[in-house]
């Protein structure tokens, strides 16, 4: 026991760098960046604990042009992990438009240099919807053979070195102290940082805590079992995930790395997965009642956007660098004792096992500066169960849910601005949190959605909508030509067309302005019953003309208004 500690103390990585700032290099900007902004390079050695050699951190730094500009910046770090940072500098500087905001990468993520990439894994995870489904170790095998070929040691990619990377950047650029942003992942990070470097750290926001002391992966089926019971569609999840269990769907979908079409086979288990990951989205929580009420009923069409969510997930994330901390820093820390239906946590187990990553030592930093911990009362990964009674061991610590997912200050206007509150006076008491939240999408329900899957088809391929298109622009010929020559019947015909076209084109912006995501469900339930009647009514009339009259116009619009209903009722709805 006394060796073991020996050499745990001996491995340990310092997160304070030596007083001599580490160099850094200026570089363009990978990613759209609001003005006064620059980039660069952080150099430190890949592993801290031993010689070798020199790795890159991508960073950004947003120096603010207001007034009353504070002396101390906000640094911010992606979650994930493997998640980016550079692309929320404009986002931050509009939160904080009278600080410098600063955000960098974690080593070895997109904006990074070595990039841990991993398409064998990506590819083998996507494989998991294939039958029979991909060896997942074999590939993350493959991965971490041709990563050790280009010189990379993954011992270095941890959250020690993560964190002792930011530590190094704020020496580096000569801030005395500045105000630390995790979300995610990263609040992991950043309460490592402010443990370790006190006297540079003023401020702490964790948004999405995922503290030690959790045991993710044993708690993740429970935390999306929590989730769906929240949003009020338990009974049709379980209904769900039993019945493709049972018979699992085939569902057409795109390798996004290959680029090549190919046909998933989903079974229950695969879409509790997905939707796992899915539910760490504001907008797909907000539709998940009506998608998974819809699911319930037998509408595997929507299935589709699923599917794809999978594969667009895969080249979000660097997983040479994902699970290099995860193996070391996570998943030796879950006993696994009970199967998980989640395919994404049997994968990681599968990806450690065969890279054998040394475990890491423990840290348990408890920061000193005042700390603020937010996060979503329907998070599925870092949900208040978890996340409020770490907050609550932290000394002097606040804690405070808002209506939302995971990662809340993207989407909620009121924790946004209770965040910054926060960083403005870390001692003042913020007031109650703000209702209704204007900045998060409503809920969608099943009895207000028609479900169908052909608007999520139309937005993949817009000339799928050449019908709809030409019935509005014969209706509005009808309309004109009806009134100009005083036949009431073919006026009639158009109006009713036109009717139905403004309605329902109102009815389907209206729908996606607050929520795009809902066309991934279907449409308002009036576009599926009261106007789908006023376009019959605009065929019959049409019909009604053409016995009154059998020139071509008449011919033209009667074709098109029952062409159009037969595409509508038997393809669309």
């Amino acid at each position: 026991m006394i060796i073991r500690v020996v050499l745990a103390l001996a491995l340990s990585v310092p997160l304070v760098t030596p007083a001599t700032p580490p160099p850094v290099e200026s570089a363009p900007c990978p990613v759209a960046v609001p003005e006064h902004t620059v980039c660069g390079f952080l150099l430190v050695p890949e592993r801290r604990d031993t010689p070798g050699r020199t790795i890159k951190v991508g960073y950004a730094v947003h120096t603010s042009t207001a007034a009353g500009r504070k002396p101390d910046p906000i640094v911010y770090m992606g979650g994930g992990p493997a998640s980016s940072s550079l692309q929320l500098t404009g986002f931050l500087s509009q939160m904080f438009p009278d600080r410098d905001v600063v955000t960098i990468e974690q080593r070895g993520g997109k904006y990074s240099r070595p990039v841990l990439g991993c398409p064998e894994t990506a590819e083998a995870l996507l494989g998991r919807l294939r039958r029979p489904p991909a060896d997942v170790g074999a590939a993350a095998g493959r991965c971490r053979a041709r990563l050790q070929e280009q010189g990379v040691d993954l011992r270095g990619y941890n959250t020690k070195e993560i964190a002792a990377d930011v530590v190094a950047l704020r020496q580096a650029l000569g801030f005395p102290s500045w105000n630390l942003f995790g979300v995610s992942y990263s609040t992991r990070v950043m309460a490592d940082v402010a443990a370790a470097d006190p006297q540079g750290v003023r401020s702490v926001v964790l948004d999405s805590f995922l503290p030690e002391s959790v045991a993710w992966y044993d708690d993740a089926d429970r935390n999306l079992r929590d989730t769906v019971a929240a949003l009020g569609v338990g009974d049709a999840f379980d209904r769900v995930v039993a019945g493709l269990n049972r018979s699992p769907a085939r569902v057409p979908t795109t390798d996004p790395l290959l680029g090549r079409p190919f046909t998933a086979t989903m079974s229950g288990d695969d879409v509790a997965t997905v939707l796992a990951e899915a539910l760490h989205e504001a907008d797909v929580s907000a539709v998940a009642p009506a998608l998974v009420g819809g699911l319930a009923e037998g509408h595997d069409e929507l299935l589709r956007p699923l599917a794809d969510a999978v594969g667009e997930g895969l080249v979000s994330h660097e997983f040479g660098l994902y699970h290099a901390v995860q193996c070391q820093d996570e998943v030796p820390f879950n006993t696994f004792t009970t199967k998980s239906r989640l395919f994404t946590v049997n994968a990681d187990k599968a990806v450690c096992d065969a890279w054998q990553l040394p475990k890491s030592a423990p840290v348990n930093a408890v920061p000193k500066a005042p700390v603020y911990v937010v996060g979503g009362d329907r998070d599925p990964t870092t949900p208040a169960r978890t996340a409020g009674p770490a907050a609550e061991a932290i000394p002097g610590a606040r804690f405070e849910t808002f209506r939302g997912s995971h990662a809340v200050f993207l989407t909620s206007a009121c924790a946004r601005r209770h965040i910054a509150e926060f960083v403005e006076a870390p001692d003042r008491v913020s007031p109650k949190p703000c209702e209704p939240d204007p900045g998060l999408p409503p809920t969608l329900r099943l009895a207000d959605t028609h479900v169908t899957g052909a608007p999520y088809r139309i937005s993949q391929a817009p000339w799928l909508a050449a019908p709809f298109a030409l019935f509005a622009l014969v209706s509005l010929v009808q309309l004109a030509a009806g009134a100009l020559r005083g036949r009431s019947v073919t006026a009639f015909a158009g109006l009713a067309g036109v009717a139905f076209a403004g309605l329902t084109g109102q009815a389907v912006y209206g729908m996606a302005s607050r929520n795009e995501t809902a066309l991934a469900v279907g449409v308002p339930a009036p576009v599926g019953g009261l106007y789908t009647w006023i376009a019959v009514a605009s065929a019959v009339l049409s019909v009604a003309a053409l016995f009154h009259d059998r020139r071509w116009p008449h011919i033209v619009a009667a074709v098109a208004g029952a062409g159009f209903l037969v595409w509508w009722f038997t393809w669309f709805l």
